[in-house]
């Protein structure tokens, strides 16, 4: 049979082609607080949801690098949308590494099925003959109103050992969603809470999260493809990263029409000198943080496809690199947000969204530049390199 795996190219003019159309539903999406069905439907129809996922059930098995790109196309049209669809891809990465038994559960039967995910150590688990049962209430589920199943983080109480962070992966349909995302930036994602009480998970449906962080689950012996060897606290992050300098790219877009447009006091903002070199120096912020991001994935998903693994170093500075452009992106934006005037405020401006929007990307904690960079420096000076 022929291969029909599409490109990245044509991935990234699919991706292209749905900007506009995210950002007509961008106000919607936000009062709705999730990701609108048509939305979803347009990406699932384009392949868009489908770029880590296994290709045994139907995926393409491609890494960070295209991810990276689709994501910073797409969050120009809208930071919400964007970001349920970088989710849903990820964490088919995630399960992918899961035991082979496990990912038969999920696409055996539903090659489509998705998966929402609360990663954060919040739940209880203890062992039970056969697996464990888990009990807790979970938040941030991001992409949870079109989710099969659910990934949630918890520490796993073994007789005669210490509590372990394990990942637990359940069915929807036993867990009771919470209708709480009221928030600030981000509100299109529908990151809702959900409550799992005292339900039993076998025993191949659930590892330890240690090997999600270095990319050693044992689903990596049956999916050879080097992008279920992602280091999820490291690497990963890099995602999240793509959608803020797409995010800060779309402002870039909107600002520049919405101060083209500005009558001003006497001589029009758009001919002053102060907004122009305003404008260039975000501009070149933001490309900057665009071209690391690209030089950053690239450099690890090279080492991964060529059978490398990160060191603890690598991991380091990776995660920096996640932070560090997500906040070029940031700081650019608050610039030029601060010289866009008075309409710039108004709900109908498309503006305060987007800050809003990548206000809250840089709150991910895989982005926290002042936890990250301290923790590479120090490891940089230790090992006498960068």
């Amino acid at each position: 049979m022929p291969d029909t795996t599409p490109s990245p190219d044509e991935l990234y003019a699919r991706a292209q082609a749905l900007v506009p159309l995210l950002a007509e539903r961008g106000a919607r999406c936000e009062a709705l607080r999730c990701c609108p069905a048509e939305t979803i439907d347009a990406l699932q129809e384009n392949g868009l949801l489908q770029l880590c996922r296994p290709a045994r059930y139907g995926g393409y098995e491609y890494g960070w690098d295209v991810l990276c790109r689709v994501n910073r196309i797409l969050a120009r049209g809208c930071g919400s949308q964007a970001w349920v669809a970088n989710v849903l891809n990820d964490h088919t990465q995630l399960v992918g590494a899961f035991a082979l038994e496990a990912q038969d559960e999920v696409w055996g039967k539903d090659r489509d099925a998705r998966i929402a995910a609360s990663v954060a150590p919040s739940g209880k688990a203890r062992r039970s003959a056969g697996g464990a049962v888990l009990s807790g209430k979970f938040a941030f589920a991001s992409g949870i109103d079109y989710a099969d199943w659910l990934i949630c983080g918890a520490l796993l109480e073994d007789e005669g050992k210490p509590p372990a962070f394990f990942d637990f992966l359940i069915r929807r349909a036993e867990a009771s969603v919470i209708d709480d995302w009221q928030v600030s930036g981000l509100a299109g994602t529908g990151s809702k809470s959900f409550v799992v009480d005292a339900v039993f998970v076998p025993a191949h449906r659930f590892q330890d999260h240690s090997h999600s962080d270095e990319g050693d689950g044992p689903g990596t012996a049956i999916n050879r493809a080097a992008v279920f060897r992602t280091p999820r606290a490291s690497v990963a992050a890099l995602g999240f990263s793509a959608l803020a300098v797409g995010i800060g790219q779309g402002f870039l877009s909107n600002y520049l029409v919405h101060t083209a447009g500005r009558p001003g006091r006497g001589v029009p903002p758009r001919e002053q000198g102060s907004t122009q070199l305003g404008l260039a120096k975000a501009a070149a912020q933001i490309d900057a943080a665009s071209a690391f991001l690209d030089h950053a994935v690239d450099h690890w998903v090279a080492l991964l496809e060529s059978g490398g693994t990160l060191s603890a170093h690598d991991k380091l500075k990776a995660r920096f690199q996640a932070a560090f452009i997500a906040r070029m992106a940031l700081e650019a934006v608050e610039a030029l947000f601060a010289a866009a005037g008075g309409h710039a405020i108004y709900s109908s401006s498309p503006l305060q969204r987007q800050l809003r929007d990548l206000i809250a990307v840089a709150t991910h904690r895989g982005l926290y530049l002042d936890e990250s960079a301290p923790a590479y420096g120090k490891s940089a000076f230790a090992l006498g390199r960068l």
